[in-house]
């Protein structure tokens, strides 16, 4: 998910009571659930889409679930130690307590790879054990409904608590109503994919959430060998599919491997085909984040190669 989405989930927690535990609690929280996404950096020195291959792997496995909640509470606690020793420490601050601090930065810290488990991107939840990747095809990697829900809450939360009133359960509430949407969208894709897979559905099928209406989904079906792959659209009503063009096909690509691009991109693509470019060459793209009309970091070109026909 989107690193809003991960802070108001920090920041929910916080205010559902969690940050009485100990003094810069909302920091730890806040803080703990983006953390994860500390492998942004490597483009700094990664070129092209190669950081494709880096993300959500290592930064979000079980060794940095453990590393990473000490790094935040040994910094909160270095910075508290370091305002004392400098006397700008605020007077009003009370004893920081490392043990709730470290414990608040690991709860936030595991609700970082479960949201990102959540969409069609994926997470590699068992980096460096294994580099499987895992998809829960629940919400669309941002949810609009969730930045309103949990934007609200915490508002609110904040506004009575500055006003003495009764501020944990509004962000209580929040989170209750907040699984209850992750479970209705789960359980309408699991309902569509049982729904496609009696009615004889090739299994290498994905069904995308789409932004805004969370009730809709996108299929991305893919079928033969070199795979090919065909878009279309279920909406709540259960209307038509649209059906977009296939494109050409893979084996050229795979022949490729040994290129830092083209491996980095076919290690994190779900559904990866080969599109023609106006000029005869072929771009390197996935169904997931499919626009015909973009070129973007999702793709990768290719001018040597020509594309094969279907």
């Amino acid at each position: 998910m989107d690193n809003l989405t991960h802070s108001l989930v920090g920041a929910l927690l916080g205010q559902a009571g969690l940050k009485r535990k100990t003094e810069l609690a909302m920091p730890a929280l806040i803080i703990g659930a983006n953390i994860p996404d500390i492998d942004a950096a490597c483009l700094l020195w990664l070129d092209g889409v190669e950081h494709l291959g880096f993300r959500r792997g290592i930064t979000h496995g079980p060794i940095a679930l453990v590393v990473l909640p000490l790094l935040v509470a040994g910094g909160l606690w270095w910075f508290d130690r370091w305002q004392a020793q400098r006397g700008t420490r605020p007077e009003a601050r009370l004893r920081v307590n490392f043990g709730w601090l470290l414990a608040l930065a690991f709860l936030a810290t595991l609700t970082h790879p479960a949201l990102d488990w959540l969409n069609v991107y994926g997470v590699r939840l068992l980096e460096p054990f294994s580099s499987r990747w895992f998809y829960g095809d629940t919400l669309f990697i941002i949810d609009v409904w969730l930045w309103a829900l949990m934007g609200f809450a915490t508002w609110f939360s904040l506004r009575r608590e500055k006003r003495g009133g009764e501020w944990m359960r509004p962000a209580r509430i929040a989170m209750a109503v907040g699984l209850a949407y992750i479970a209705l969208n789960s359980w309408n894709t699991s309902r569509i994919e049982r729904a496609l897979s009696n009615h004889g559905a090739d299994p290498h099928l994905i069904v995308s959430p789409l932004p805004v209406t969370f009730w809709d989904r996108e299929l991305i079906m893919g079928s033969g060998v070199p795979r090919k792959y065909e878009w279309g659209t279920v909406y709540a009503s259960w209307g038509d599919r649209a059906v977009r063009p296939q494109f050409c096909s893979l084996p050229s690509i795979r022949s490729l491997r040994g290129h830092p691009q083209v491996d980095a991109f076919l290690f994190w693509s779900r559904a990866p085909f080969a599109e023609r470019a106006p000029d005869g060459s072929v771009l390197l793209r996935d169904a997931r984040f499919y626009d015909p009309l973009s070129r973007d970091r999702f793709t990768v070109a290719l001018p040597d190669v020509r594309c094969e026909p279907l």
